[in-house]
C-alpha cells in the first residue's frame, strides 16, 4: 500500500507541476496573466486614439504583445501616424511600439 501511495503522490505532483507550466508565459507565448494585461493595454490605447480628435475618423488597428503594442491600418498623412505612436507611447504599460501603418 505504501508504494500506491508514493505513485499517486509523485503523479498528482507531476500533473500540478505541468500544469503550472502550461500557464508560463514563453518567447513565442503569453502566460493568462500577460494576456490580460495585454487586453487592457490594448483597449486604452485604443479609447486614447479614439478620444483624439485628428485620429478617430480612422480605423487603426491595435494589437499588444508582452507590452509591445503594433498599429495597422491606413491614415491621412504622416502627421497622423506619428500622432498614434505619440499617443500610444503615453499609455501605461506599453513597452514599445511598431508603426505598421500606412499613409494613403
Amino acid at each position: 500500500m505504501n508504494k500506491i501511495n508514493f505513485f499517486r503522490q509523485l503523479v498528482i505532483v507531476l500533473f500540478l507541476t505541468a500544469l503550472l507550466a502550461g500557464c508560463a508565459g514563453t518567447k513565442t507565448s503569453e502566460s493568462t496573466g500577460e494576456y490580460v494585461d495585454n487586453s487592457v493595454i490594448t483597449t486604452k490605447v485604443k479609447a486614447a486614439i479614439l478620444e483624439d480628435p485628428m485620429l478617430k475618423m480612422f480605423q487603426i488597428k491595435v494589437e499588444t504583445f508582452k507590452g509591445e503594442v503594433q498599429l495597422s491600418g491606413f491614415v491621412d498623412s504622416a502627421e497622423a501616424a506619428a500622432r498614434a505612436v505619440q499617443i500610444t507611447r503615453r499609455v501605461k504599460g506599453v513597452t514599445s511600439v511598431k508603426n505598421s501603418m500606412v499613409v494613403k
